[in-house]
């Protein structure tokens, strides 16, 4: 027959629920600061792309500034010009 190992004591399938308890709440603790640092990392790339969206929004306001007014309305027809040899 085999001896029962000396961490485990005679009548002990495993590790006692105090010890159960340690090791979840350890996993947790891991689980929550992996995901504090994701949220971190999500934030600033929010941030960054909201920076961005910002500053196109900003650009395409100034490109509609500088069409003229005549051809703001809509598409123009390459029919309705003249070639420039004319």
């Amino acid at each position: 027959m085999s001896q029962p190992s000396v961490d485990q004591p005679l009548g002990e399938p495993g590790p006692s629920a105090t010890e159960q308890l340690e090791q979840r709440i350890t996993e947790l603790e891991i689980k929550a600061s992996f995901t504090e640092d994701l949220l971190d990392t999500l934030n600033a790339q929010v941030a960054m792309q909201q920076q961005q969206i910002e500053a196109l929004v900003r650009e395409i306001a100034q490109l509609r500034r500088q069409v003229p007014e005549g051809r703001a309305d809509g598409p123009r027809s390459l029919r309705d010009e003249l070639p420039p040899h004319y």
